[in-house]
């Protein structure tokens, strides 16, 4: 690893708390995990009622809660105290998921095991090879981990997202550690999966299409680590009003949304 390239721990962004201020707005502004994506990956690993699965940095549990049907037991583990608030209001009444404080340095066999170990988009926030070291000796011999991620394709009706990637470009262009995520001294996920115990991939996606509101989008930006309020501070209003000028324009007030979903499933093969 050259002096540039760091290992990545959740330490720097936690402590700044960034995600304080976005948990508040993370449903209401993110895409949603699709169902039939979460079935399909459900059936894939072959889960059952007895298998137990990690959500690890659970956020406000929507990957927890997706897989809830499908397996028995789930931890779900955040270090944020304002989306462990979520998570476990979202969660109460799911008598199969338990959500607790932690973050992936603090992965020990303490937790038990698991099936699989579930990350939605949260994965850069981590040591990804300290965790990948720690999640190979807490999953099954059979065990998997999954990491989901959305894009949006560059299709006429995404057209609209260029004029909201301007805008947010305002805002975050002096973030230094998502200028570093988006290097290419950044080793991307699969390139640190392959050099990893659980180094057989595959991948499954689905593209899906949504309605977006100009009220969704700044609640999207508002729950991103970059331009959230908790980084952002005083130039938070200039953002959302930013936001609203460019899209209140909308005929009918709202556009469709492409996203395409993947989920790599790794394992050791």
């Amino acid at each position: 690893m050259s002096p540039t390239q760091q290992p990545q721990t959740e330490a720097a962004d936690f402590a700044n708390r960034r995600f304080q201020s976005a948990a508040a707005h993370y449903c209401a502004g993110r895409p949603p995990y699709p169902p039939t994506l979460i079935a399909r990956v459900a059936e894939l690993l072959a889960l059952t009622p007895a298998d137990r699965l990690l959500d690890l940095g659970c956020g406000p549990a929507n990957l927890a809660l997706a897989f809830a049907p499908h397996a028995g037991e789930i931890l779900a583990l955040d270090p944020e105290p304002a989306m462990l608030a979520l998570a476990h209001a979202a969660t109460q009444h799911v008598a199969n998921i338990r959500v607790r404080a932690g973050r992936a340095a603090d992965l020990s066999a303490e937790l038990g095991g698991f099936r699989a170990a579930l990350i939605g988009r949260a994965f850069h926030w981590m040591d990804r090879a300290d965790t990948l070291e720690r999640l190979d000796r807490m999953l099954d011999l059979n065990g998997a981990v999954v990491l989901f991620d959305d894009e949006h394709p560059k299709i006429p009706q995404n057209d609209w997202r260029r004029t909201y990637q301007e805008i947010i470009s305002r805002y975050l262009d002096d973030d230094e550690d998502r200028r570093r995520r988006k290097s290419d001294s950044y080793e991307p996920h699969l390139s640190v999966l392959l050099n990893s115990a659980f180094r057989h991939l595959e991948t499954l996606g689905e593209i899906v299409t949504l309605t977006v509101t100009a009220d969704r989008l700044i609640e999207r930006a508002l729950s991103l680590s970059s331009t959230s309020e908790a980084r952002l501070g005083a130039r938070t209003p200039c953002m959302v009003a930013d936001l609203a000028a460019a899209f209140s324009g909308w005929d009918g007030g709202q556009r469709e949304e492409i996203v395409e979903w993947t989920a790599i499933v790794a394992s050791r093969g």
